[in-house]
């Protein structure tokens, strides 16, 4: 046990000694400042002693909910996850670079303790650092949002264990790399790079998400849509036609009707194709996903938690409710497509998404590359 806080500490030494830490805690200092400083109430927004030029007040979004959102949405998905994380893989990505390079590790070695204890020490360690980060961060916002939102929201501690694990799936991909290459530079290079595929696979399937879900309103739109035609034109020509006039009438409105009908059903078949090929195409991406980490899903946890949905649909409603839009202006018959209702069930959906597939499977993921890593190392020769 002694050995291996000796190792903890060197390890914490090494990533002081950059100044990093001390940077990354004055700027999440300087944004939970920023964040306290400003103010929403009926009046309207300020910042400091100064009005702020936004149309928000507390009787249309209430404090507590403001500030929820923005930290949620500000703090942990631009901050923590982006600049912070970018600041934490500099300093931590020679951790075991520099370590297999720079001949401690004979040193180290050399005393009673096995390679596996000595890895995952040094994995932790890294894991550490980031946890002060964010446990720093996170208690300062609780409090602002205590004192200046009036709500006291404990769920805001749990962007610490949320944002280590985010960490922790690419900072295992970082480690692998380190092992394999002995360079710092290109292990957080390659890092940063695949990190870059798993938001883009993420993007992916956000799209087609999108699409999928519109396709999906819009065929449902034209199938009921064919079955009251189909309703009306049956009356119509159930109807009785009395003299030549009426007759006449009649027949071109049937006429009329078959014709809308026979083009809505066209409509209703090309949807449905389209939509079979995006459920296809969604599905496959979905499983290619399942295998890699779920970093905006991991995230987007805490916004799970600390917004519920009715509060997300009532912003959405008041920011300018259901506003129906076509797909061509042109179009004799064209195929509406509610926009709101779109968002709404992106959201719904997103947030069906168990706990088990978005960590669960992220941390199988990190097992591996964390366990391929630490095979490598017991096993090669310094």
């Amino acid at each position: 046990m002694i050995q291996t806080w000796a190792i903890f500490k060197e390890s914490y030494l090494h990533l002081n000694s950059k100044k990093l830490f001390w940077v990354s805690l004055i700027i999440s200092g300087l944004i939970v400042l920023t964040f306290g400083a400003i103010g929403i109430d009926e009046d309207g927004m300020s910042f400091l002693f100064w009005d702020l030029p936004f149309p928000l007040n507390s009787s249309w979004l209430a404090p507590g909910f403001f500030y929820k959102f923005a930290f949620a949405q500000f703090g942990v998905r631009l901050w923590l996850t982006w600049g912070a994380t970018i600041l934490a893989l500099v300093c931590t990505a020679g951790i075991i670079p520099e370590f297999l390079s720079g001949g401690s590790i004979d040193v180290t070695l050399s005393k009673p303790i096995s390679r596996l204890r000595l890895f995952l020490t040094k994995y932790a360690a890294a894991m550490l650092f980031v946890a002060l980060q964010v446990g720093v961060f996170a208690g300062a916002s609780f409090l602002v949002i205590g004192l200046r939102g009036g709500t006291w929201e404990p769920a805001i501690l749990l962007s610490i264990p949320l944002v280590v694990i985010f960490f922790s799936y690419i900072y295992a991909v970082c480690v692998l790399l380190g092992v394999l290459t002995r360079s710092t530079v290109a292990a957080l290079l390659l890092t940063l790079l695949i990190w870059m595929g798993f938001f883009a696979v993420h993007l992916t399937e956000s799209a087609l998400l999108m699409f999928r879900t519109q396709t999906e309103q819009q065929v449902q739109w034209l199938r009921d849509d064919v079955a009251s035609r189909e309703a009306t034109l049956e009356s119509a020509r159930a109807e009785p036609k009395e003299g030549i006039v009426n007759t006449l009438r009649s027949g071109f409105n049937v006429n009329s009707k078959e014709a809308e009908l026979t083009r809505r059903r066209e409509q209703l078949a090309d949807k449905e194709e389209s939509l079979r090929a995006v459920v296809a195409w969604h599905t496959g991406v979905v499983a290619a996903k399942t295998a890699l980490p779920k970093t905006s899903e991991t995230i987007g946890l805490l916004e799970r938690r600390l917004i519920d949905m009715a509060d997300l649909s009532g912003f959405a409603d008041d920011e300018g409710g259901v506003q129906m839009q076509f797909d061509d202006e042109d179009d004799d018959l064209p195929v509406p497509r509610d926009d709101a209702a779109v968002s709404r069930a992106i959201v719904e959906k997103s947030r069906a998404r168990s706990v088990w597939w978005i960590i669960g499977t992220s941390l199988i993921f990190e097992a591996v590359v964390v366990g391929l890593a630490a095979r490598i190392f017991c096993r090669r020769d310094f």
